[in-house]
């Protein structure tokens, strides 16, 4: 049989879990994940590594811990120490596309055996030249919406830096060099000129040339969406698919956070904050969070219409059959959660770690599956390499997930490790979660210990319970295998060297991704 074409669609920052049906409102429709996922398997217990981009990106690229790579924070821009699974697909005869956003550290996916669309950092297709032809191609006019929530101080010195302008009400055109806006906003120009469809439209030409090509060479082919990560940007048309009054409040959203680490309290994003400390209660009502609710479910709505194209292709084409798909995000949103943020910090609460992932492989994986094992992100990589049949040179901490989506008797371990070295705040935390519990050692910071089939929202931390002292203990062993086996002797003060190492060399650089 030959080696089997590979396709790849990330999502970046995507509210999953605990909005929508989890909170008792309405389900997010994406039917073509759905599809995806009942022509296959959806693994619904996935997890990223890393709560954080460039982190988590790096690790889907190399199979590795941020603590090993390197690549610790969104600004850490480490050079790459280790090879990833694209030079090694193309060392298997594969050929590599890549279409979309970046921010895994220096350079860009061109500079790792791909051809495509991709710019360094965290970057802005909007205003790029082959988006310009995309739109001429097609008569389209520039993407444009109308502000309807701003999440920035005017006044701030981070916005200020970066020189991006919004006013509520008013009519935005994305021209900055990070498309990275804090705000909501309803799309006056068609959803064709939103970036997804941009991407999805020049995956499917190369899909179109690769079929007429005749080529017998196996490809790879990845699409990297930069939202649902805000600024949240949909058409009326999907909006209207989430009546905001249909959107209940969040079961945490009034989250006091008395029995919450001091890392959950970092907030900076306007009116939500005081001198960088969310404000308790909240200043917004929650008739706005479910106006800000119902357009990042739009979004997703919008971004899964367009990815459709990518699969309507490859059914036309029939290159379907011999085609591995797998559909993910890097890290989850923190978006109304725990007393109402707005974005992420280093906390790591199920809405910001916990991921949907859907794979399709005809013939290969049996059809209709709902997985309930932990999975990660930091799996991805060594699956592909096995599906090329190779594997990295260098020691790996993910696992190939196939055995497990095609033979029900196969053996998988019943715990999972996620870390953060922190980002708008400096910190060290470690995550450790079975079928039941989820304990997070927050270096210098309260721990913490859920039941998350009791207490899925996280709202009553069990760390200081005698009764669970035993389930405490078990977990702290736990981590302190995955740590061992992981190489992981990271500390907060190696961390803060790292923070200080970044800043001296990038002293007089603007830099983008300190808001990814």
């Amino acid at each position: 049989m030959p080696k089997p074409n590979i396709v790849f669609l990330l999502m970046d920052h995507q509210a999953f879990y605990g909005h929508g049906e989890m909170a008792g409102g309405p389900k997010i429709q994406r039917p073509n994940f759905d599809k995806l996922a009942s022509e296959g398997v959806e693994f619904t217990r996935a997890y990223t590594c890393c709560p954080l981009c460039a982190p988590a990106r790096r690790s889907m690229l190399n199979g590795l811990f941020p603590h090993k790579h390197g690549e610790l924070t969104n600004f850490s821009f480490r050079e790459f120490k280790y090879e990833t699974y694209l030079e090694k697909l193309a060392e298997e005869g594969y050929k590599n596309y890549y279409f979309g956003k970046w921010h895994a550290g220096p350079g860009t996916a061109l500079d790792h055996k791909c051809e495509g669309f991709c710019y360094p950092d965290y970057n802005n297709p909007y205003t790029k030249h082959e988006y310009k032809k995309y739109l001429e191609k097609n008569n389209l006019p520039h993407f444009q919406v109308r502000i309807k929530h701003n999440f920035m101080d005017s006044e701030s010195t981070m916005w200020k830096n970066l020189n991006i302008k919004v006013v509520e009400g008013e009519l935005h055109k994305i021209e900055g060099a990070a498309m990275n806006e804090h705000c909501t906003g309803v799309m006056t120009t068609p959803k064709e000129t939103h970036e997804a469809f941009f991407l999805a439209n020049l995956a499917c030409d190369k899909l179109k040339e690769i079929a007429e090509s005749g080529g017998e060479e196996p490809f790879h082919l990845r699409v990297d969406f930069w939202g649902p990560h805000q600024p949240y940007y949909a058409t009326q048309e999907f909006i209207d698919l989430y009546p905001p009054e249909t959107i209940p409040e969040h079961p945490n959203f009034r989250d006091d956070l008395k029995s919450k680490p001091k890392i959950y309290k970092s907030e900076y994003n306007y009116p939500l904050h005081k001198t960088g400390r969310i404000i308790i209660p909240n200043p917004l009502p929650w008739s706005i969070w479910q106006e800000v609710c119902a357009i990042n479910y739009a979004q997703q709505s919008l971004i899964d219409e367009a990815a459709g194209l990518i699969f309507k292709t490859l059914d036309e084409l029939g290159l379907s059959d011999n085609t591995f798909v797998i559909w993910t995000t890097d890290h989850g949103d923190g978006l109304a959660s725990h007393g109402g943020h707005f974005d992420k910090d280093s906390y790591m609460p199920e809405e910001i770690v916990r991921i949907p992932m859907a794979v399709r492989y005809p013939g290969v994986v049996p059809s209709g599956q709902k997985s309930k094992k932990l999975v990660s992100n930091l799996d991805i990589a060594p699956t592909f390499l096995n599906l090329a049949g190779t594997s990295f040179a260098h020691p790996i901490d993910g696992r190939d997930f196939l055995p497990i989506i095609t033979n029900k008797d196969a053996t998988w371990e019943d715990d999972l490790m996620c870390e953060t070295q922190g980002h708008y705040s400096v910190h060290l935390g470690r995550l450790i979660i079975t079928d039941r519990y989820k304990y997070i050692m927050n270096e210098r910071d309260m721990d913490e210990l859920y039941d998350i089939q009791e207490d899925p929202f996280e709202l009553n931390n069990l760390i200081n319970k005698e009764k669970y002292a035993e389930i405490l203990a078990d977990m702290k062993s736990r981590l302190k295998k995955w740590r061992k086996r992981t190489s992981d002797t990271m500390t907060i003060r190696e961390v803060r060297k790292d923070r200080v190492r970044f800043i001296r060399e990038n002293a007089d650089k603007t830099t983008l991704v300190n808001l990814g």
